[in-house]
């Protein structure tokens, strides 16, 4: 993996590239969601666990994450957990 990015989060959402804003929803389910910070604690997130196969992971309140690392550094955008898992 590249580089990792922090992403503020407002409103419950994450500007994931330049122009395009997406709701944590996505990210959480994102290959390149690193973790997540809730009260500056950072907290690997589902999509990373799953990935890793680490399937324990607490549970993330999404209405309380501050920022997402994201290792997204080639602009590739949303990719789903999905077709690795599968």
């Amino acid at each position: 993996m590249g580089k990792v990015r922090e992403l503020p989060v407002k409103k419950g959402e994450v500007a994931c590239q330049d122009g395009v804003v997406v709701t944590l929803d996505y990210c959480r389910f994102c290959a390149h969601s690193k973790a997540m910070r809730v009260k500056g604690e950072w907290i690997t997130s589902p999509a990373r666990a799953y990935c890793l196969r680490s399937r324990v992971v607490q549970q993330i309140d999404l209405s309380k994450v501050e920022a997402v690392q994201c290792d997204d550094d080639g602009s590739e955008g949303f990719r789903s957990i999905m077709n690795i898992i599968s």
